[in-house]
């Protein structure tokens, strides 16, 4: 297809925020918004571009002392009849809106326009965000060039509503196994039912005080949830298994085996399988570039409820903090938007930080 990325279209985050919206890009579908990008960033003769994937990575290479990150993913959750996008006033409807083809903008804008920046930029436009951690881009990229993630800082544009929003929480799956005995239902009494038995793990569930806690600052809260149960045999069988999945979410002053000892004291005497863990990140505030990134926003930041990537790059010891134009309760809905105003005020914010003084 002939490149919507035009020049004219590049210059404005606005119409450049509708022209990837209106490439199809959902998980695993990443080949044709990846060509386009990586076709428009090879042009520029001040970066240097380079491709894993369906991953593109362009950098500028000017000497600075200090190097950041900008990066975006490209992909999006299944369509739900709103594709194309639609513009309504102020608001652009579409897939991808908010989470986050918006902030993709903002990185694809400032890496075509912004020659001379204060600090050297890599720009990582990477795939497979929505969908398991063995398909995401920044995995495939850290196992194959690891070098192309080394920064002293890293900003996530994923969607805040335009809010510095630091660190993330944790996340943790796992399984709670009942076990019962089969009987004809007609003769329940010969059997044991394990769905019945899952009443209490329901309860402990249901009265689980959520913990706060406030780092640099920032307030943190987690959540326990039972969101997925499964268990029978047939309509006339008593059931012999019940499994009740679990999600965690934990603040970042938790790591993974904290976490799950925390889990195993709620559900004790129940069979607990963890099935998938990821660790949060601490608000990484204290780095200087940090603080003249927080300076240029010009608002308090606030923690991160939910895991983005910036977790990725605080396990290699790089602070990372999250900011997008898009509103995060409107990721993955249906009627999932952006107001034109929080994509120009966020460019106008990524510009002034890294225009030299």
């Amino acid at each position: 297809m002939e490149n919507p990325l035009t020049p004219e279209v590049l210059a404005d985050p606005v119409a450049l925020t509708r022209a990837l919206v209106d490439i199809e890009s959902v998980s695993l579908d990443e080949k044709a918004i990846a060509d386009c990008v990586e076709e428009v960033l090879r042009r520029v003769p001040h970066l240097s571009t380079f491709r894993h994937g369906n991953t593109v990575m362009a950098r500028t290479d000017l000497g600075r002392d200090s190097r950041v990150v900008l990066a975006g993913h490209l992909d999006t959750v299944p369509l739900n009849d709103n594709f194309p996008s639609t513009m309504r006033g102020d608001l652009m409807y579409g897939c991808g809106t908010s989470d986050m083809k918006s902030g993709v903008a903002f990185a694809l804008h400032l890496a075509v326009t912004l020659p001379d920046p204060r600090y050297d930029v890599t720009y990582l436009f990477y795939e497979a965000e929505e969908i398991e951690s063995r398909y995401n881009g920044l995995t495939l990229v850290g196992g194959a060039h690891p070098e192309w993630l080394q920064a002293d800082f890293a900003v996530l544009l994923e969607p805040t509503y335009g809010i510095v929003e630091v660190g993330c929480q944790g996340t943790m799956r796992a399984v709670v196994t009942l076990h019962g005995e089969r009987a004809h239902a007609a003769r329940s009494w010969r059997g044991v039912n394990a769905i019945h038995g899952a009443g209490e793990v329901l309860r402990r569930l249901s009265t689980y005080e959520a913990r706060r806690v406030t780092i640099d600052g920032c307030d943190f809260r987690e959540g326990l949830n039972a969101v997925r149960i499964g268990g029978g045999v047939a309509g006339n069988v008593v059931p012999d298994r019940c499994e009740i999945e679990i999600n965690y979410r934990f603040a970042p002053d938790r790591d993974p085996a904290a976490a799950e000892a925390h889990l195993r004291e709620v559900l004790a005497g129940y069979e607990l399988t963890v099935t998938d863990v990821a660790a949060g990140a601490l608000p990484g505030l204290k780095a200087p570039v940090a603080q003249e990134f927080l300076a240029a926003v010009g608002s308090a930041p606030r923690g991160k409820l939910g895991w983005t990537d910036v977790a990725r790059f605080a396990a290699m010891g790089i602070p990372a903090l999250n900011f997008g134009p898009g509103d995060p309760n409107l990721a993955h809905h249906k009627d999932e938007h952006v107001e034109l105003t929080k994509i120009r005020d966020g460019a106008a914010t990524l510009h002034r930080w890294l225009t030299p003084a």
